[in-house]
């Protein structure tokens, strides 16, 4: 019997590389970027531009903030029976700047967590169909 396939959880937001990235936009105007992706109008207040690039978003940056989750969130969440409590962080990004918020891999809590360390994107399973695993990004602490 062979392992089901890996698919994202949703289409669009990440590769599926080894070594993934978010998948985001960048104003063609001002240079401002954008995740989840923007297409309709660029949200920086000083600038009025349409038009969009697709980018690849830094796979590292710094821990700006972080806590745990201790309740279960709502659909479409799929969580794991019985639910157990995870760690959030907001990165933020390398070269863009922009923070990013996501769940840690498991084994990490608040305890291990410093403002100012360096996180990277990793791909894990969130939950599983009958068809396929379904994986999402999530923060890593980068080993020194």
């Amino acid at each position: 019997m062979s392992e089901k396939p890996l698919a994202p959880a949703i289409e669009g937001w990440h590769t599926m590389a080894a070594k993934p990235h978010l998948i985001g936009t960048q104003c063609a105007a001002c240079g401002t970027y954008f995740f989840p992706k923007q297409t309709l109008y660029c949200k920086n207040p000083g600038c009025d531009s349409t038009d969009f690039n697709e980018v690849e978003l830094s796979r590292t940056g710094q821990v700006w903030s972080y806590t745990n989750a201790c309740y279960q969130p709502p659909e479409p969440f799929v969580a794991p029976e019985p639910f157990e409590p995870y760690t959030i962080a907001g990165v933020q990004l390398e070269k863009e700047q922009m923070v990013v918020l996501g769940q840690v891999i498991k084994g990490v809590s608040v305890d291990d967590l410093k403002v100012g360390m360096t996180m990277e994107l990793v791909l894990d399973a969130l939950h599983e169909t009958e068809d396929d695993i379904k994986v999402t990004w999530k923060w890593q602490p980068l080993a020194s």
